[in-house]
């Protein structure tokens, strides 16, 4: 594992701001295919709208991370909070914000937000599991200590080593990685039934949110904040119980969606 690709001047290139470019990247890409299997035109404004998005999910999960994960240290280090390139992005401020770009963005270009989110919702924990390679690079969103001789051993210059010194920690960040790509799969394969509009991307917040709770067990990156849970296991309770409500009523209110998808193939 190495953290630096080189130098230039004293500036370092790091592999974290490689793995998460191309985590907004071949995310665009893919939600740019999808859209235009889909044949409505949407790819058109999908490089348009994933720079909006970057740049908006960008600061939402960098004040995420400062302010639920990392505020004991960078309340006395301020000048630093827009150092990114450091590592430090929360991907739940990330999506919370990114969201709601993309639905201003969507409204403003006439484009019904619910049947584009459903559409690109794989796309979106796709990029979700390469980010998660640039914290593997550099150390970062990390496990506590194993406890045996088995786990990740991070080089000095990590936020893993300076935290725990030479202890192997359970491989959480990749776990996730993972994790998102299991979810990727189960995303397509919904996408591919009967469904009313809305749902699919309800099933991608209600997946992300049950793998990251239970991953959160083995972060070892920052503590509890209350009811003995952290602040991410708090925000994926939400974001279960909102989208599981909404799916419910998505799949009522649109239950006819499904029924003319059926019909249209059958006619095929």
């Amino acid at each position: 594992m190495h953290q630096y690709v080189t130098f230039i001047g004293g500036f370092p290139i790091r592999f974290y701001g490689i793995f998460f470019s191309l985590g907004i990247i071949f995310g665009c890409v893919m939600a740019y295919y999808l859209l235009k299997k889909d044949g409505r035109g949407w790819h058109e404004i999908m490089f348009d709208l994933g720079l909006t998005i970057a740049f908006v999910g960008i600061i939402g999960g960098r004040l995420w991370d400062v302010f639920f994960f990392d505020w004991g240290y960078y309340h006395n280090h301020l000048l630093e909070i827009p150092y990114v390139w450091q590592g430090g992005m929360a991907i739940q401020g990330g999506v919370i914000f990114a969201c709601t770009a993309a639905y201003i963005f969507l409204r403003k270009h006439h484009i019904p937000a619910l049947q584009f989110a459903d559409i690109v919702a794989p796309a979106i924990i796709f990029g979700q599991a390469i980010g998660r390679i640039a914290n593997f690079m550099n150390g970062d969103a990390f496990g506590h200590p194993t406890g045996a001789d088995f786990g990740i051993l991070y080089p000095s210059t990590t936020l893993a080593y300076q935290t725990y010194g030479a202890q192997p920690l359970w491989p959480a960040e990749v776990w996730e990685c993972q994790g998102d790509l299991i979810i990727l799969g189960l995303l397509l394969w919904y996408a591919c039934s009967k469904h009313a509009r809305g749902t699919t991307f309800c099933l991608y917040i209600m997946l992300y949110s049950i793998l990251r709770f239970f991953l959160e067990y083995f972060r070892g990156d920052y503590g509890t904040l209350a009811f003995g849970l952290k602040s991410a296991q708090l925000t994926a309770l939400a974001g279960f119980a909102g989208a599981l409500l909404f799916f419910i009523y998505f799949s009522i209110r649109y239950r006819d969606d499904a029924k003319e998808e059926g019909k249209n193939r059958i006619e095929n």
